[in-house]
């Protein structure tokens, strides 16, 4: 086994957790998995901590706002006060109205099934991005956490790995491109590789 599967196999093992993971999403390629990831990405397109971000998620969808429908429908109000129970400050009330504001754009555009967006793109990775950030909150830095962590149920998005990933990789000796980060695990660990180089990066 080559030094850099090796490395690669250690970064699985050490910090190989997905993002939609640690926030209780169990990512499929159905509708409210696919939202909830959307969702996840609106809170990390701020500058915070990811572990806050998590949270937010978490308070959110403990609440019930776990589909468009429902985040669409929760009083704005509600909406702050799950974000500020995780601690999501100076950006609560912003990004609730970011949260509803993009909800009914999900509704209203995908009936509230991004895989529709996904059809719409016609299987172009470039165009993914692109519909992505029609979302309120979602920019480049959010279009691309979506497509690292949704490259496992749209296999179109492969590899995804953005610019955080592919420095914390060259800081570790490792390929710096996406080709070559692909070519040390399975597709299916493609996902875990690229959030265990953004948390080492981040403990590192």
């Amino acid at each position: 086994m080559s030094r850099s599967k090796t490395a690669a196999e250690r970064l699985l093992a050490e910090h190989g957790q997905t993002y939609a993971e640690e926030a209780g999403i169990r990512l499929r390629n159905t509708p409210a998995p696919l939202y909830q990831l959307l969702t996840l990405c609106v809170l990390f397109s701020v500058r915070i901590k990811a572990d806050i971000a998590v949270a937010a998620a978490r308070e959110l969808f403990a609440a019930g706002l776990r589909t468009p429908r429902k985040m669409a429908g929760a009083d704005w109000q509600d909406r702050v006060d799950a974000l500020v129970r995780a601690h999501y400050r100076r950006y609560d009330e912003s990004t609730a109205t970011a949260l509803g504001e993009g909800a009914r754009l999900a509704q209203d555009r995908y009936r509230g099934d991004l895989r529709r967006l996904r059809e719409d793109a016609g299987g172009d990775p470039a165009r993914i991005r692109e519909l992505l950030r029609e979302f309120p909150r979602i920019g480049p830095v959010g279009a691309d956490i979506f497509s690292r962590e949704a490259q496992g149920v749209w296999p179109e998005l492969r590899p995804a790995f953005d610019s955080r990933a592919r420095e914390a990789a060259a800081g570790l000796g490792l390929p710096k491109t996406p080709a070559g980060l692909a070519r040390l695990v399975a597709d299916d660990d493609l996902p875990r590789l690229a959030a265990a180089l953004v948390r080492a990066d981040l403990t590192g």
